[in-house]
C-alpha cells in the first residue's frame, strides 16, 4: 500500500470520526433538552396539584378583586398576600409558556379557562395598577396566557379525552 491510499483512508476515518461525533452531540443535546422539559413539566403539574393553590384557586372564585391599587392596599393582608400569590403564579405560567419551557397544551389542559376567568377578575385591577403605580409590565404575561389560551379555545376547541378514546 502507498503512503498516499494510507492517508487517504486515514482522513476519511478521521472526517466520518467527526461526522458521527456530531451526529451523537446533537442526539445528547436534544435529549437533554427533551429531559429538562419533561422535568419541568412535571413540576408544573405538582404545583397546580398542591393544596396551597387548591387554596389560592379556591380564594380567586369566591374573593371580589378590588377595581383599584388603593382598594387592594386597604384589603387584609392576608387577601392581599394571596392576590398577590395568586398573580405571580399566573405571570411565571405565563413566562414559562412564552419561552417554549413547556407547552400551551398543558396549561390547556390543566387550568384551561380557569385563567382567562381569573385574568378576566384580576383585568380591572392590574389595568389601574399600570397606570397608577405606573407599572406598564404588571401582569402582561400573566394577561398574555389568558388571551392565548381564550384564542385557542375560542379558534380550536379541544374534544374532551374521554370523548376520542
Amino acid at each position: 500500500m502507498s503512503s498516499q491510499l494510507i492517508a487517504n483512508i486515514a482522513n476519511i476515518a478521521l472526517a466520518v470520526s467527526v461526522i458521527v461525533a456530531l451526529i451523537f452531540g446533537l442526539a445528547q443535546v436534544r435529549a437533554a433538552a427533551r429531559d429538562r422539559r419533561e422535568r419541568l413539566t412535571l413540576e408544573v403539574l405538582r404545583q397546580f396539584q398542591s393544596h396551597e393553590f387548591a387554596e389560592l384557586m379556591h380564594f380567586i372564585n369566591t374573593y371580589k378583586v378590588p377595581a383599584t391599587y388603593k382598594e387592594m392596599r386597604s384589603a387584609p393582608a392576608e387577601d392581599q398576600v394571596k392576590l398577590i400569590q395568586f398573580s405571580q403564579q399566573m405571570e411565571s405560567l405565563g413566562m414559562i409558556v412564552a419561552e417554549r419551557l413547556i407547552n400551551i397544551d398543558l396549561v390547556d389542559k390543566t387550568l384551561g379557562s380557569y385563567v382567562t376567568t381569573s385574568w378576566e377578575k384580576y383585568k380591572v385591577l392590574f389595568l389601574d395598577i399600570r397606570e397608577t403605580a405606573p407599572d406598564p409590565f404588571l401582569g402582561e404575561y400573566f394577561q398574555w396566557l389568558a388571551e392565548a389560551i381564550d384564542k385557542r379555545m375560542q379558534e380550536k376547541p379541544r374534544e374532551p379525552f374521554y370523548a376520542r378514546v
